[in-house]
């Protein structure tokens, strides 16, 4: 860094010294005379001294008033003036040859050569990241080496995953334990869910319960410009780790560097496939008495080398999923000690309505609900905060500076309406928890229904109602208007991924059966299919597209059938909207009092099908 710096330093200074020599600034040149009145003055006596400038082909005259002229001729004419300046006896007559100056002509030599090192060495740095040295492990690549005070009081709605890891803080804090029993603790431990769910709060946590050193770096650290830095990084942060012993290790984001070979720029050659080759052979390479363990988190484990996740490196992986109604309960508690909250607040209601919500969405939740409360320059944090907050968090903020016009408010109020009519209608549908025709983020206006627990199975039935449900605001819309508008757009393009997904995926349709068609896409870097493979003739799939088409034809049929049988009902609610603008649960039950559910047709069958935890419904539901 120093030498940088001196250098750095020396090559302004060269640059600034070049300048003053080429540019400083000279006196005022003088006057210019042709060669004919040159001659002129000349024989009248009037030239006192001539200086012949031999390389410029120019004369310096001084002339007998005190005058400085300068005078330029041709070059063959130098013998003729200097004959002509000799017969006319001028007092003081010199030849300046006008020899280079040595010094300046170097430094003009190296100037370009200058300004190459310099704009080569900014960019050698920029490569680095700003880090010293170029194959270094300091600056930002150096790993980060602390003493966390986290423990695992400070985590909560994840059990399983602390009961997991309190065996990998035993072992850091009472070795011999293990030892003594023949057991290998494992030595590497992989956690994966999606993002938000806490992943590094629980690495961290680990280490401060154990007490030991904690070695941090990101995936993305160990992946840089020129071929080797990472495998460098790599040998530099385990041998560091090892001299630290006991410590742990955690990489953040490991999918950065632990993705698939054989399908990276270069073949197996490139910088990312090298580090990685490195990780695998330090993994390998130390022993389970060494004191040194492994984590890491990643949000896509389907994408990491097959080597990565084999006995003897990342031996234990841990799904980390958001928390159901019990942890979330727990979460809330845990950030709510940072804020003062009002009596009428409870954190179980607040959970109920925080389903699919993560640790750090809660997090957010609270964070909001204070910065609300500020706003409002109140000194506790109520239930109406924590609400705002909720809202703010699924939908965006509200946009009341928007104006609609009266037509507009009417269509989205019987479009809204007409989701929450056939919501509270259906049964297998969530309950409808809050209609408003207030525009909040994209949406000119929303309905939000809540589920009233954690499922992770959902029926074909249900997948039908939430498909009428849906389509219930087109078909109001269709119902009252007759001409629709484009406000449908996102509900049938949800509406059309959901059948489709019946069709495809879920093996619902009574016409294909339980089948699964086509192939989910893969990644380009993993060399995987481009695009989803398909593995079905043109005739299977003119009746997927057949059957999709059956099932979003049937939910618009049972949505547009409800509101015409429960019409009074509909226009007393789009009434309630137009005057309140928002309507709560309580209100919307009052309203659509008349409506029962028992009179609702059935839709589908009893096929239940388990959701993957990307497809499970979170933060509550907003058609």
């Amino acid at each position: 860094m120093k030498v940088s710096r001196r250098f750095g330093a020396l090559l302004i200074l060269l640059v600034i010294a070049i300048a003053a020599v080429v540019w400083w600034p000279r006196s005022t040149p003088p006057a210019q005379l042709d060669l004919t009145e040159f001659n002129r003055e000349l024989a009248a006596g009037q030239v006192r001294t001539v200086t012949l400038l031999d390389r410029d082909h120019a004369l310096r005259v001084g002339l007998t008033d005190g005058r400085e002229i300068a005078v330029r001729f041709p070059d063959q004419s130098t013998d003729e003036i200097t004959t002509a300046i000799a017969k006319a006896g001028v007092s003081s007559f010199k030849v300046d040859p006008q020899t280079d100056n040595r010094i300046v002509s170097a430094l003009l030599g190296l100037l370009p050569l200058a300004l190459i090192l310099g704009v080569l060495l900014v960019v050698l740095r920029q490569a680095q990241g700003g880090r010293a040295g170029l194959l270094g492990l300091s600056g930002k690549g150096k790993p980060l080496k602390d003493r966390p005070t986290v423990t695992f009081a400070d985590v909560a709605g994840c059990p399983e995953a602390i009961e997991e890891l309190s065996e990998i803080r035993d072992f850091l804090t009472a070795p011999t334990r293990f030892e003594m029993m023949g057991a290998r603790i494992p030595k590497g431990v992989l956690l994966f869910g999606p993002p938000g769910t806490g992943k590094t709060l629980l690495a961290r946590a680990v280490a401060g319960e154990a007490g030991v050193p904690f070695f941090s770096l990101s995936g993305s650290d160990f992946v840089e410009m020129f071929v080797g830095v990472g495998a460098s990084r790599v040998r530099k942060l385990f041998e560091q780790a090892k001299a630290a012993a006991p410590a742990i290790i955690f990489i953040d984001e490991l999918d950065a560097v632990g993705r698939q070979r054989g399908a990276g720029v270069g073949g197996g050659h490139d910088e990312r496939e090298q580090t990685l080759n490195q990780m695998l052979v330090e993994m390998d390479g130390f022993d389970a008495t060494s004191g040194v363990i492994v984590l890491a988190s990643t949000n896509r484990p389907d994408i990491l080398d097959p080597a990565l996740l084999r006995p003897g490196r990342f031996d234990r992986q841990i799904v980390i999923d958001p928390p159901d109604l019990d942890g979330r309960i727990a979460i809330l508690g845990v950030y709510a000690r940072r804020v003062v909250l009002a009596d009428d607040v409870d954190l179980e209601v607040l959970a109920r309505r925080t389903a699919g919500f993560t640790g750090a969405d809660l997090e957010n939740l609270i964070n909001e609900a204070a910065l609300l409360a500020t706003r409002q320059q109140l000194v506790v944090v109520s239930a109406v905060q924590l609400e705002e907050a909720i809202d703010r968090v699924v939908g965006g903020p509200e946009r009341r500076s928007r104006i609609l016009s009266d037509a507009e408010r009417r269509v989205i109020a019987y479009h809204e309406g007409g989701h929450a009519l056939v919501g509270h209608a259906l049964p297998g549908t969530d309950p409808v928890h809050r209609v408003t025709i207030i525009p909040r983020g994209r949406s000119l206006g929303s309905t939000l229904s809540l589920p009233t627990e954690d499922r992770f199975l959902v029926r074909r039935s249900e997948l039908m109602a939430q498909l009428a449900m849906l389509l219930g605001g087109r078909a109001a819309e269709e119902l009252v208007f007759v001409d629709p508008t484009t406000g449908a757009q996102d509900d049938i393009a949800r509406a059309t991924t959901i059948a489709r997904q019946m069709v495809t995926e879920f093996g619902m349709s009574d016409a294909l059966g339980p089948m699964r068609f086509g192939e989910p896409e893969g990644e380009v870097f993993l060399g995987r299919d481009i695009s989803r493979r398909r593995d079905y003739s043109d005739t299977v799939a003119a009746r997927i597209d057949d059957e999709v088409h059956a099932l979003l034809d049937q939910a618009h049929q049972v949505a547009r059938e409800l509101l015409t049988q429960h019409r009074g009902s509909l226009d007393r609610l789009v009434a309630g909207l137009l005057e309140r603008e928002t309507l709560q649960a309580d209100e919307v039950d009052q309203i659509l009092s008349d409506v029962k559910r028992d009179d609702a047709p059935q839709l589908g069958g009893a096929r239940p099908t388990a959701l993957r935890t990307s497809e499970r419904p979170s933060l509550g539901r907003i058609v």
